[in-house]
């Protein structure tokens, strides 16, 4: 425990020596672009991509701004449900950003996602607002699904959004069947199904990757694999926790889930492998700082030490803010400012979260139906009584 202390602080004086340096130091010209190393991805039946990714300012700062809304966003989502605003299971993203960027940075919104009920930041990056979630999350009129989805069941069909949904593993035949429309309707498109490393285990995963590889579905999944399922470490959980290795006999690729630019070319390589050819299994190699759900602590099954030092050295947010202050793009001065208003930015969705009518007692009967059903039988009231 000392030593996991002790390498912390030394990570967290480090970073801090590094920022200073590049405070004090003017760079007289920043260049266009950069190439940039990244982690080597692992694959499993196909040869791996190089770990090198192109980026610029604009590219990074776009990043950054994302992830740090999210950052914060979740920050609130967690401080509403403390003050009892949010009720119900509420699943918080911190420290996985990077995936959600990456992948909208690798696809487009013709490209369909579907995902678990850790899904906040995954709606905001399909072109959701911070207003409009955290509505959902306090249940008010204005939420995206009307105030009636709560946490877990966040939707954006109009850009291939498809959840949010609460039942571990069930969203991975929805994905399925996602990919199956897009080979159907020859869209040129592909399905992103996203679940945890718990759900990696549930018996539905295993049968959908079959099918997609017996019809070539473009079907991309996406194991985030965060190291607990629950409370339950992937060492106890999993025989192998070489989860991009699970597909068996469709190809996969482990990506670097800590670094935005990591996940941004890996999911563009699996989006087009799957296009061409058919489903393949990707692994995001992430962390979550905070327990399964707001109700958990996270600190039963692993200790504060291990979070700082994945913290203090894996940071999704400050692997990009070093890149930008590195080569000239940004100072810790105006990376402090954006970030001073993004906080205001989401301070102003929490006001409109806390104050927005809920909505009206007649919602009970809409989106139940599509048209009107006619006589349902036990259901209408007539003088106080069933029918």
């Amino acid at each position: 425990m000392m030593r996991n202390a002790f390498t912390a602080a030394r990570l967290a004086s480090r970073n801090r020596a590094v920022r200073s340096k590049f405070l004090s130091t003017q760079v007289e010209q920043a260049p266009a672009e950069v190439t940039f190393d990244i982690a080597p991805f692992a694959t499993h039946k196909i040869d791996a991509p190089e770990p090198r990714a192109v980026s610029n300012a604009d590219e990074l700062h776009g990043y950054f701004r994302s992830m740090y809304r999210m950052r914060r966003m979740e920050m609130e989502s967690d401080a509403l449900y403390t003050r009892q605003m949010v009720r119900g299971f509420c699943h918080l993203y911190n420290g996985q950003e990077a995936v959600a960027v990456g992948i909208e940075a690798a696809t487009t919104f013709d490209d369909c996602l579907i995902t678990a009920y850790r899904n906040h930041c995954q709606q905001l990056a399909r072109g959701d607002t911070v207003e409009s979630i955290l509505s959902e999350l306090t249940g008010r009129a204005n939420g995206c699904s009307k105030g009636k989805g709560g946490s877990m069941h966040l939707y954006k069909p109009d850009n291939n959004y498809y959840g949010g949904n609460g039942i571990v593993g069930a969203q991975g035949p929805l994905g399925a069947g996602l990919a199956f429309a897009q080979k159907y309707n020859n869209t040129g498109k592909v399905s992103i199904t996203m679940f945890g490393d718990g759900a990696a285990n549930q018996g539905q995963i295993f049968e959908v990757i079959n099918m997609s590889a017996l019809w070539n579905l473009p079907t991309v999944f996406v194991c985030e694999n965060n190291r607990y399922g629950m409370g339950t470490s992937t060492k106890r959980s999993a025989k192998s926790e070489d989860f991009y290795t699970r597909g068996d006999y469709i190809p996969g690729i482990r990506i670097d889930g800590m670094d935005v630019l990591c996940v941004r070319e890996g999911m563009k390589f699996a989006a087009d492998y799957a296009r061409e050819n058919g489903p393949i299994y990707v692994e995001m190699d992430t962390y979550r700082y905070k327990g399964h759900s707001i109700s958990d602590q996270g600190l039963g099954y692993r200790s504060i030490d291990e979070i700082n030092i994945v913290k203090a050295s894996r940071d999704p947010i400050d692997r990009v803010k070093a890149r930008l202050i590195e080569h000239g793009w940004a100072t810790p001065k105006e990376l402090k400012a954006e970030e001073k208003q993004i906080r205001k930015e989401v301070d102003a969705a929490v006001k409109v979260a806390e104050t927005a009518p809920h909505p009206p007692n007649t919602d009970l009967f809409t989106d139940v139906y599509v048209g009107d059903p006619g006589f349902i039988r036990g259901t209408l009231a007539t003088n106080g009584n069933s029918s």
